[in-house]
């Protein structure tokens, strides 16, 4: 199984899932909306397919000749009108029904680790609909499950930059997040292994407390850390969802339901959250 479509190739880990795929001398076909950000993110692919997945008429036959297809595809914010539904869902559905058409062998999700426990938000929701989808396919398929991306967690970074980090209870929970670059080699590996779900995180299991003093430290200032109850933040939930809409709700009723909770799984890569900072630091984000 060397013929591999990728779809979300521009994305944080779909552009490390592509080099990794093309280190390991796999035939990529890049599914993208905009080829030219290819080329900002120097992503070097065999074959590009310009084509909005969320318009089954655009990305017909886009899966013939190929064996595999990886999806990246989601979104952390609604906007230009899209839904979780619309794109976390439909869009792989489109994906999927034009990988059961063209009889490709093996289909590979990024999902999230909990994301059945987390259905009652709108994200994970739109994500476990689609799995079951998939499982119910008859391909070939892996659910690859993230604790969350670095990425994900340069939000707090973020907030230490502004002066202080705003944590839920006691900043106690623990997660290990994962480097995108450390998470596409699992993702490819998948293509060869037989599992058919890999949870995986990375290789520092940290909590918020633990995170939160880390980008302090990189950024050399006085850690003012404000711990917030969990009933709190679940009448500010709803306070956002009545006055700013599904937008702004949709990413901040997962960021504080994931905060509130364990997430850790087997530890993989090696690249730490501290030097993730620094960098951050270094480049001026």
């Amino acid at each position: 199984m060397n013929r591999v479509l990728l779809a979300g190739s521009t994305g944080y880990l779909g552009g490390y899932i592509a080099k990794q795929l093309m280190a390991r001398s796999y035939i990529v076909r890049a599914m993208v909306r905009d080829p030219e950000r290819l080329k900002e993110k120097n992503i070097d692919v065999s074959e590009v397919v310009e084509a909005q997945i969320t318009k089954p008429e655009s990305i017909q036959d886009c899966c013939k000749d190929m064996d595999v297809v990886i999806s990246t595809v989601g979104i952390t914010t609604q906007k230009d009108g899209l839904t979780y539904m619309d794109v976390d869902f439909q869009a792989n559905m489109n994906l999927l029904m034009e990988a059961k058409k063209s009889g490709v062998k093996k289909f590979i999700y990024i999902s999230v680790l909990n994301g059945e426990k987390l259905r009652h938000t709108a994200l994970c929701r739109a994500k476990e609909l689609f799995v079951e989808e998939l499982k119910n396919s008859g391909l070939e398929y892996c659910v690859i499950r993230p604790t969350g991306f670095f990425s994900d967690i340069s939000q707090l970074y973020g907030m230490a930059q502004k002066g202080r980090i705003i944590l839920l209870d006691e900043g106690e929970f623990k997660v290990n997040p994962i480097h995108g670059e450390d998470l596409a080699r699992v993702c490819v590996d998948a293509i060869e292994k037989p599992e058919q779900e890999i949870k995986v995180g990375g290789p520092e299991i940290l909590t918020y407390n633990r995170i939160a003093r880390l980008a302090f430290e990189v950024l050399e200032t006085t850690p003012k850390i404000t711990y917030m109850p969990s009933w709190v933040g679940g009448a500010a939930l709803k306070a956002v969802k009545l006055f700013m809409g599904s937008k702004i709700y949709g990413p901040i009723e997962f960021f504080l339901t994931v905060m509130g909770m364990d997430m850790v799984a087997p530890e993989h890569g090696e690249h730490t959250l501290k030097d993730y900072f620094t960098d951050l630091k270094q480049r001026g984000l």
